[in-house]
Order: structure tokens, then sequence, then C-alpha cells
């Protein structure tokens, strides 16, 4: 290797000197007294490396001389003394990178936060909105598959064509309320049961009462309950004449001629019983039941 090489390496201090020399200014700055009354006057530096001498001597360290006056010399040049970078992108960047712990968990909570809204939106909003064609098709099928007459295939057919008309207009609530139509007539159509008068103990049969609009006349109704094959209760859609809404009842009262309705009356007075109880029969695939008691079939469902 020649000298020029050789020379830089030989220039360098010994990592054992800097190390020292580190520590001396370390020591210094811990004796702050000293070190303000030995270093403000000239000519007593050696007096200073004395005292740090024996300060190392008393640990057990041998110094040298050259690196009492070096760590002496590194104080005066503030040397070994950590100054912070000047302000800047870089240092930013560090700082949140130190700090990432801390603002990690609020982006995390935020991510997540964002992916659940985001999935509860498409579940509840996007998926629904972009199955509806395809559901109130499906529903329309599904009517057609148990229809057993005309009436109730072109209602379907109705529903169908209104609910596509206001999806090609935009309006998405107009449709679902087809969909919502299309469900109770398929739930209409597949129901079976047996329409009966009710003729219990404390139980009205039936009733009568004058018309807002027609005080010289009486409606008469008989009371009646929609029963499965094991007699348990079934709820049904019926339409309240007076009001006009459709209510989910198992027991509401359908008009009769005046004479039905005292021929019932009779009945139950006799006995407490009503014999004759049948009042008709829905059969799967229909929308109304087969009577077998003369009715106008119009209903209320309070009394």
């Amino acid at each position: 290797m020649s000298a020029e090489a050789q020379a830089p390496a030989a220039a360098r201090p010994p990592l054992d000197d800097v190390m020292l020399a580190m520590d001396v200014v370390d020591t210094l700055r811990r004796r702050q007294q000293l070190v303000e009354r030995e270093l403000d006057e000239e000519g007593r530096a050696l007096d200073l490396r004395e005292r740090l001498r024996k300060v190392y001597r008393a640990q057990g360290i041998e110094v040298p001389d050259h690196v009492l006056d070096e760590g002496v010399a590194a104080l005066r040049e503030d040397r070994f003394v950590y100054g912070p970078p000047a302000p800047s992108l870089a240092t930013r960047l560090a700082h949140l990178y130190v700090r990432r712990r801390t603002w990690g968990r609020w982006l995390l909570a935020g991510v997540v936060a964002l992916g659940v809204g985001w999935g509860a939106y498409y579940a509840t909003v996007v998926a629904p909105r972009a199955a509806l064609p395809g559901d109130l098709t499906a529903l329309h099928d599904a009517v057609l598959a148990v229809a057993r007459a005309e009436p109730a295939r072109e209602r379907a057919g109705s529903y169908l064509a209104t609910a596509q008309a206001a999806l090609r207009d935009g309006d998405e609530k107009a449709a679902r309320k087809m969909l919502t139509a299309l469900a109770d007539l398929r739930s209409t159509l597949e129901q079976e049961y047996t329409l009966r008068i009710v003729s219990r103990p404390g139980e009205r049969s039936g009733f009568w009462r004058i018309p807002d609009d027609n005080p010289d006349a009486q409606n008469f109704y008989l009371v009646v309950e929609a029963l499965d094959a094991q007699g348990a209760p079934v709820t049904v859609q019926v339409t309240n004449e007076e009001t006009g809404q459709a209510e989910r009842v198992t027991q509401w009262g359908l008009r009769v001629a005046e004479s039905v309705y005292r021929r019932v009356a009779a009945d139950k007075k006799d006995d407490g019983i009503i014999q004759g109880n049948r009042f008709g029969a829905k059969r799967r695939g229909y929308l109304e039941p087969d009577y077998e008691v003369p009715t106008t079939g119009a209903a209320v469902t309070r009394w």
C-alpha cells in the first residue's frame, strides 16, 4: 500500500481516543461549576487537565494528556453536542414516522369505519337497488306459478308493468311499492282457510251500523274468522270499506242482507250456538274465498 493511501488512516484518531474525548466532554458538562471557573481564566488549562486526570484516576481510568486536551477543546467548540436539524419536509416526515403508533391507530380506526360504512351502504342500498329489476321479475313469475284465476294473473302483470315504468323514470320508491304488492298478492294466493262465523260465548257474531253518507240506511255484518286445517287462526289482508285501508286481521265483518243477519241471530239465540257457522272457504291459487253465505264481500275491521 502506498504512503499516500496510508496517510489518511494514520491521521484518523483511534476510536478509543474519540470515545474518551466524548466522555471528557460529558464529565466537564456535569461538573459545570468547575468548567465555568477554570475555562474563563487564561493560563490555567494545565491545572484543569490535572483536575480531570484525578477525576478519571479515581474511577480507575488512565486518560492520556492529548485526550484530555481534546476533550477541553471539544467543550469549547461544542463538539459532541446534538443540534436539532433545521425544519424541512424530511424532518416533518421523520417526526410523523416516529409518532406513527399514535396517529396510526386513528388512521386505522378511520379506515375501518369507512370500510364498515361502505359495506353497510352497499348491503342496504347498492346491492338491493341493483337486484330490484330481477326481484320484480322473479316475484311476478312466482305469482303466475301459483295463480289459478285470470284476475290474479292480470293484477300481477299490472304490478310488474307499473314497477318497470317507475324504474325507467328513476322512481325506486314506486317500484318497491309494486314489489311489496306482488309479495302480498303471492301470499294471498298461497293461503288456504275456512271462513266461519264467530260463535263463542262472550264474542259478537254480528252487528249493524248506520252509514255516514246515508242516515236512513242500515248495514248488517256477520263477524267471520279464517281458520287453517288445524283450526288455528290465519291472518288475512282485508280492505276496510269505511276507510279504504288494507289491514291484516284474523277476524273481520262481512256485509250481508238483513234477512241473513236475522236468521243467524235467531240461530244463536236458540241455544247460544250457531249451528250453520260455515261461511265459505278460500282455495290456494285464488284471490277470494268461495262464499257459501250470500254477501256483498264488503268488509269492516272494527266494530
